[in-house]
């Protein structure tokens, strides 16, 4: 999820090349993953079961849709079709299970419920401009509605308490606006192409604009938190750092276009380089902490 994000930013930043060597990288981890999967699927169905019904089992809906996005942003539109239908199947699936098991206080974990809404709202807009295809455009509306509603109900209930002993996971609190951003700047652009009435479009402008304000502010509060309570011991949870990270920086380049709000572009040119070398940092950690528990 991670790498397909950094690898939409990057080619929205206009590092074509690069970004497509993270895609690589992201392809191949979805790919592992995948086995992971079918293996605790078949061979260990109790801990399949439950870990279904736990927030991070959302997951795999997010980093499909993100994944599907940028194969749609390469010409792909079959792969990201595909990658369409499964995340919908998926989240049908999960989402009931998820919610019957809802906790409180929340945690940074808990805004996944919403991000992996949005990102079938991503991907649905994405490909609704591809095939021109307004009742996916609408679905897709539909999806970004139901994503802020999680949000705010995930939000109601979330310990701040995490801001300060949150081991990665509370990043997720910027990534879950950071990616309801990023919709409404893929549907403003979808509402031009399917010719949604202009008051419609124009207002998701101004939507994508200000949530993306938003996400900038908590990202520069997380930063401040990250510098007063340090956390520098690996912890895998880390990736949900990343991903918000560069998350951010799609959403500030995708609504800098969708909404022509230019002074967003620079911001999201910046924030692509720190999601970029935490990836990277976390990837040689992974390795070494998958060869650590190995030799153990």
């Amino acid at each position: 999820m991670s790498c397909g994000i950094v690898s939409v930013a990057l080619h929205l930043a206009e590092f074509e090349g690069f970004s497509r060597i993270w895609l690589a990288v992201g392809g191949a981890v979805w790919l592992l993953l995948v086995v992971v999967f079918l293996t605790r699927l078949t061979g260990d169905r109790a801990r399949w079961i439950d870990e279904a019904d736990t927030p991070p089992a959302l997951t795999g809906v997010a980093a499909t849709s993100v994944l599907g996005t940028r194969c749609a942003l390469l010409g792909w539109e079959p792969v990201a079709v595909v990658a369409l239908v499964i995340t919908v199947v998926a989240w049908i699936v999960l989402m009931p299970a998820v919610i019957r098991h809802w906790v409180s206080p929340t945690v940074g974990v808990h805004f996944l419920m919403c991000v992996a809404t949005q990102a079938i709202a991503v991907l649905g807009a994405t490909v609704a401009i591809a095939a021109t295809a307004w009742w996916l455009a609408a679905a897709a509306l539909l999806a970004f509605a139901l994503g802020l509603g999680f949000y705010v109900a995930v939000l109601v209930r979330f310990s701040f308490e995490q801001l300060r002993v949150g081991a990665g996971d509370h990043w997720v609190f910027a990534g879950g606006l950071a990616i309801s951003a990023l919709a409404a700047g893929k549907l403003a652009a979808a509402a031009v192409v399917v010719e949604w009435p202009g008051m419609l479009h124009r207002t998701l402008q101004v939507v994508a604009v200000v949530i993306v304000g938003i996400a900038l502010a908590c990202y520069a509060v997380l930063v401040v938190c990250e510098i007063r309570w340090p956390r520098v011991r690996y912890d895998v949870r880390r990736w949900s750092t990343a991903f918000p990270m560069g998350m951010t920086s799609a959403a500030a380049l995708t609504a800098a276009a969708a909404a022509e709000a230019a002074w967003l572009r620079p911001v999201g040119a910046v924030l692509v380089w720190p999601a970029v070398v935490l990836c990277v940092i976390l990837l040689v950690a992974s390795v070494r902490h998958l060869q650590s528990a190995a030799a153990a």
